[in-house]
């Protein structure tokens, strides 16, 4: 690794390296930190919590109930599929208590998503939310599904409240279609049943599974990424080392709106400040923006994780703008490209700087981060997090000069193992223990990257490459534009042509002035040829915008 730049690039009080094998596994760093923080809020969810102590005990009945109840063994998979809810946590730190390998599922996934990822993981059991249990119910005789958990929104948020809740969602809004899955479980049975089980010890080492999470599956069927409890635990540690200075353990509260079951919220949030000693607020429906906002106007929050179209939501959100933001410290945006627009609305808002970073569920995900005292919007995605080594190479390989784009190569403690009974896929993007991860950035002589844009997604003009991100954020420079993507289409003459989907901010926007808008900030090749207005992007369930489906 470079020291040289990275001595100018790095923020006072950050190490180059950290020790992946500080802990044992997940499990050891769980069990130490809910006793550390015992009486602590670890989660809170609708206006219920839950403590350190709290969690841990039910935890232990939950991995109790698996263990002894359903007879998993470890190396078993364990999917989970429910939103942002307190019954996450407790399941996914029983689950890997219990020797499990979670599988991480998205509850929006249709049956034959959810068929795919089930029989590619070869799921025992699952935890699911009630509200898409008849998506299973379709596809459950065609997995190796054997146990089946089921959860309603209310469940652990009180009795009276809980019921309320769950009458509410079924009955009045009618959010729960008919379902029939034989020898179901409620989760508050199985944790009724487990707290009156044994749990046999489990012995659970860096090297052992700890989560399969499937990739988005844009270039074919779902991949599962193969991510140990050393990978996770040394994505913890380069977090830890990032922010750590301006983090105050055990008085952290964090705005979690991205799901759990992605990557970056599961480290960022869940796992890291488990060990922080900090509270996640768990957001169920970020897409309710107005309740979003009036949630999160409760609680003095020092921390928040989001991609681009969130923050860019929120600050459009009325209310927003009247928050208290005298306690955030760190706001980190991933999974997207932040825009300048929005990092330097949000700093006007809040007051507080958008930090960029970069990762991807193959490397459990953080590969880079923006320095703590980052003081404005730069449009890098930071510098390499420590024990993290990065190259730019071209299509031959070959690394290339300062400030040429290429494609990124990562070598360090967090890169998986592999993906899952795809040797085939595994050996496409390894090579020598350097990951290929398909995004093409550059770097500059401080040692700070960017990132240009994915391959697949580059629109190439007359021979040149023209990149999305950059028309996107053109785009939304236009004060009447709200969100903005771009996609290359066929040209008989120039091979590709840009075109730009709009959503507006303003209704009286029309082609002609965005074309004159691009006239001003981009050369000729790369203004758009195109120009679609739409009501609503398509995005992933974390917010990030799905060219491929406007394609």
């Amino acid at each position: 690794m470079n020291k040289t730049w990275l001595e100018k690039s790095y923020a006072p009080g950050v190490p180059f390296e950290i020790d992946a094998d500080k802990y044992e596994s997940l499990v050891a760093i769980f069990h130490k930190y809910t006793k550390k923080y015992r009486d602590n809020v670890a989660f809170i969810n609708m206006g219920s919590q839950i403590t350190y102590d709290q969690l841990a005990v039910q935890a232990r009945d939950f991995s109790a109930y698996l263990q002894q109840d359903l007879g998993l063994v470890k190396g078993d998979k364990f999917a989970i599929m429910v939103p942002n809810m307190l019954q996450y946590p407790i399941a996914m730190f029983g689950a890997l208590m219990a020797g499990l390998t979670v599988v991480n599922v998205n509850p929006l996934y249709t049956a034959r998503e959810l068929e795919h990822q089930l029989k590619d993981s070869n799921t025992k059991a699952i935890l699911i939310i009630e509200n898409f249990a008849n998506i299973l119910e379709s596809v459950i005789d065609k997995t190796p599904v054997k146990h089946v958990i089921t959860t309603a929104m209310g469940d652990r948020l009180g009795l009276v409240k809980g019921a309320l809740i769950n009458k509410i969602v079924k009955h009045v809004k009618k959010q729960v279609p008919a379902f029939t899955l034989h020898g179901a479980v409620k989760f508050n049975t199985a944790l009724v049943k487990g707290k009156k089980l044994s749990l046999n010890l489990v012995k659970v080492t860096g090297d052992d599974l700890a989560f399969l999470q499937y990739t988005g599956g844009t270039t074919g069927p779902s991949k599962g990424v193969m991510l140990t409890h050393r990978n996770m635990i040394a994505n913890l540690e380069q977090t830890k080392a990032m922010i750590g200075p301006v983090i105050n353990d055990g008085k952290e509260l964090i705005i979690t709106a991205i799901p759990l079951y992605h990557i970056f919220s599961l480290t960022s949030n869940c796992l890291s400040f488990i060990v922080f000693g900090g509270a996640n607020l768990l957001i169920t429906n970020p897409r309710d923006m107005v309740g979003f906002v009036k949630e999160i106007a409760k609680y003095p929050f020092t921390a928040i994780t989001g991609v681009n179209t969130l923050f860019n939501g929120l600050l459009n959100t009325p209310g927003f703008d009247q928050i208290d933001f005298s306690h955030l410290k760190v706001s980190i945006g991933g999974g997207m490209s932040v825009q300048r627009p929005v990092a330097e609305h949000w700093h006007k808002v809040t007051g507080n700087h958008l930090l960029e970073g970069y990762g991807l569920t193959e490397c459990a995900p953080t590969v880079t981060s923006s320095p703590y005292n980052q003081e404005n919007y730069t449009g890098s995605i930071g510098v390499p997090v420590p024990s993290t080594k990065i190259r730019l190479v071209d299509d031959n390989g070959v690394d290339v000069a300062v400030g040429e784009p290429g494609e990124m190569w990562v070598k360090g403690p967090q890169v998986m193992t592999g993906y899952y009974n795809r040797d085939d896929a595994t050996e496409e993007v390894m090579n020598d223990g350097w990951f290929a991860t398909g995004d093409i950035a550059t770097r500059d002589e401080n040692g700070f990257f960017k990132i240009v844009d994915r391959k697949k997604d580059m629109i190439l003009v007359s021979g040149f490459n023209v990149y999305p991100n950059e028309i996107e954020e053109v785009m939304v420079m236009h004060e009447g534009v709200l969100e903005a993507a771009a996609i290359g289409m066929e040209n008989g003459t120039s091979g590709e042509s840009v075109k730009v989907f709009i959503v507006r901010k303003d209704p009286t926007l029309n082609s002609q002035l965005i074309i004159e808008h691009s006239h001003k900030y981009l050369t000729k090749y790369k203004i758009p040829k195109l120009v679609e207005f739409i009501d609503e992007l398509p995005k992933s369930n974390v917010g990030k915008v799905l060219r491929k489906e406007l394609r």
